[in-house]
């Protein structure tokens, strides 16, 4: 039985990221932008120590202090000459660093700690230094020593909470600075780091709760209400975060982030107007923002106003040199007005001088495949490294056009090394699926759903992708199987409860059930095409042609390509004895290269022996 349902007929390769055909920036690209720009926050906040400060020359209790008699500690005359001698080597080391000599500031601390092993501070100065460094695990080795000496040091809490977010460990970074916040409640700095790691990993209930309590106590700090105005955005709250960004801007009217993402709000919500207003003001003071000088042109554009739209084209070439980065801004505008050969010329500029920018790579990739310059295309696609963010769609895109190619081989090898680099991307599971899906292989490619399954094993587009494939592999009882198991997980997935209904309908079975199923898939997806096929076939198999009739058509003209919507127009003709229309859809569905192009050809001639004998 074909794959009825409109996802499992539609899920092909060409499924792959919409970029294939870049159009205006969508609403989700919108909101994703400004949580890139947070969590790059993060990441200078703790680069630079704005917590936990920097090795310095004016330590608050200096080696020495540490045991002096006043200090509470027995201090015998070897033990001073060791401390005499550690504080000796930290101010060496304090003088190296003012004079940019690290390495030997590591040195100095090194025989410092050595000389005086008990000492807390020394731990975390080189730590810090460590730090400073970029080297994270000698960092973090010297600031656990420095917590076991002094586990209630919040300074310590605030420094291992640092190291651990720099090192990818967020969730243990957000238990230490939980930690240091218990310590040291009233430090709002501690709670703004927090606050933004726990919005990188999505806590952002939490995330609000503890921007409440900053805003209580500092109801004028701007960088507050703009997170607050970020969080309500990726929530949809749109009144809310608004309200915040506005906030943020009364306290600072030129706070760029916010003028951006008070922007992307504006073109969410369709307020085109408004985000042309606030782009253009961000421009005024950022002139070289090429990120909002593009989303100009797109709103320009959309907005009916080609010249200003076209003079924002040349602000950007003004702002920028031919292979400079800004100039990628440029190669996309090219490229969504399918000026295919400029976007190329400012795009190879880019990668040429920058090899690693593999945004400018990806789009550029994605140009030559629209112009039709496919080796081109696989060339720069596959030189975009498993690290980037555009890694996964590059690789699909090679799937892609290798599959579309007919290579299915190679395509096969690109996929299957991808899931050996990223085995957590489910796209990359279905998308091979897909590949042994064209090749009737459909073992192979149960096979390869059940690997994703492993992964994700609730994943209800790899449930589904199961069920079609049993399906075409014969077993129609398993298929159903699963898709009962979507509707029990979601009872409103509708494209499982159109497979389970036109499955019964198919067979002539339980046909009040199926309409029912039918009808409630047809309430979730008004406009599909392939559902109102299946309402129109359980009214054919009731025997209740002339609805058949009126879903089919509605059905053919939604979706006019589809061999089987087709094939059953011309079925119920034929019931209708309307023998010249039935020839007329049984020919189109063949010409569309029926699955079953056997039994069509066998219709076809029934029909014509019928119309012969008319004559």
């Amino acid at each position: 039985m074909r794959a009825k349902m409109q996802s499992s007929r539609t899920h092909k390769m060409k499924e792959e990221p919409a970029t294939r055909n870049p159009q205006p920036v969508t609403r989700n690209e919108l909101a994703s932008c400004g949580y890139r720009r947070l969590t790059g926050v993060l990441s200078l906040f703790l680069v630079i120590g704005l917590v936990s400060g920097c090795f310095g020359l004016a330590p608050r209790v200096t080696p020495l202090e540490s045991v002096s008699p006043e200090a509470g500690r027995r201090v015998s005359p070897e033990e001073m000459d060791n401390v005499l001698e550690a504080y000796k080597n930290f101010a060496l080391a304090s003088i190296a660093v003012t004079h940019g000599n690290p390495q030997d500031a590591r040195k100095y601390l090194s025989r410092a700690i050595e000389q005086d092993p008990e000492s807390a501070y020394l731990c975390t100065k080189m730590a810090l230094l460590l730090k400073s460094m970029k080297d994270y695990p000698g960092a973090l080795k010297y600031a656990l020593r420095s917590e076991d000496l002094e586990p209630e040091n919040v300074r310590s809490k605030i420094l291992l909470a640092d190291l651990y977010a720099l090192m990818g460990d967020d969730d243990i970074a957000i238990e230490q600075y939980r930690k240091a916040v218990d310590l040291d409640p009233e430090n709002d700095r501690i709670r703004l780091l927090l606050t933004t790691i726990l919005i990188k990993k999505e806590q952002s209930d939490e995330a609000l709760n503890q921007l409440e309590i900053i805003l209580e106590r500092n109801p004028e700090l701007v960088i507050a209400h703009y997170y607050r105005g970020r969080i309500n955005l990726e929530k949809s709250r749109h009144a809310e975060a608004e309200q915040a960004f506005l906030e943020a801007l009364r306290l600072n009217e030129t706070l760029e982030p916010a003028m951006f993402d008070l922007g992307t709000l504006y073109q969410m919500t369709d307020r085109n107007v408004d985000a042309v207003e606030i782009y253009e003001k961000l421009l005024e003071l950022y002139p070289d923002n090429m990120g909002a000088r593009k989303r100009l042109v797109d709103l320009y554009f959309k907005l009916g106003q080609k010249e200003k739209a076209e003079q924002q084209t040349e602000e950007i070439k003004e702002h920028s040199k031919p292979g400079e980065p800004g100039r990628q801004a440029l190669g996309l505008i090219y490229l969504r007005q399918g000026k295919l050969d400029e976007s190329i010329e400012e795009l190879n500029l880019i990668v040429s001088a920058w090899p690693g920018d593999y945004k400018s790579r990806y789009y550029l990739g994605t140009a030559y495949e629209e112009k039709g310059d496919i080796d081109k295309a696989l060339e720069h696609f596959g030189q975009i490294k498993p690290e980037s963010k555009y890694f996964l769609s590059a690789q699909m895109h090679m799937g892609y056009l290798l599959s579309d190619q007919k290579k299915y081989d190679e395509a096969i090898r690109v996929i299957e090394k991808a899931i050996t680099l990223k085995k957590e991307k489910i796209e990359l599971y279905l998308m091979l699926a897909s590949v042994y899906e064209t090749k009737e292989e459909y073992e192979k490619a149960i096979d390869v759903v059940k690997n994703g399954l492993r992964q994700d094993e609730k994943n209800l587009d790899l449930i589904f992708r199961l069920g079609v494939l049993l399906d075409k592999s014969g077993d129609k009882a398993s298929c159903l199987k699963q898709m009962k198991r979507i509707v029990e997980m979601d009872p409103e997935h509708a494209d499982s409860l159109n497979y389970i209904g036109y499955t019964y309908a198919d067979k002539g079975i339980k046909l009040d059930e199926a309409m029912e199923l039918i009808q409630k898939a047809l309430k979730l997806k008004p406009e599909s095409g392939y559902i109102i096929d299946s309402l129109g076939w359980v009214y054919f198999r009731k025997g209740l042609y002339d609805e058949a009739l009126r879903y089919l058509e509605k059905a053919a003209k939604l979706t006019p390509e589809d061999p089987t919507i087709n094939e059953h127009l011309g079925d119920v003709y034929f019931k209708k004895k309307d023998f010249k229309k039935a020839l007329i859809y049984y020919k189109k569905a063949l010409s569309l290269k029926h699955p079953e192009e056997k039994k069509i050809k066998q219709k076809i001639i029934e029909v014509e022996l019928l119309l012969k004998g008319k004559n």
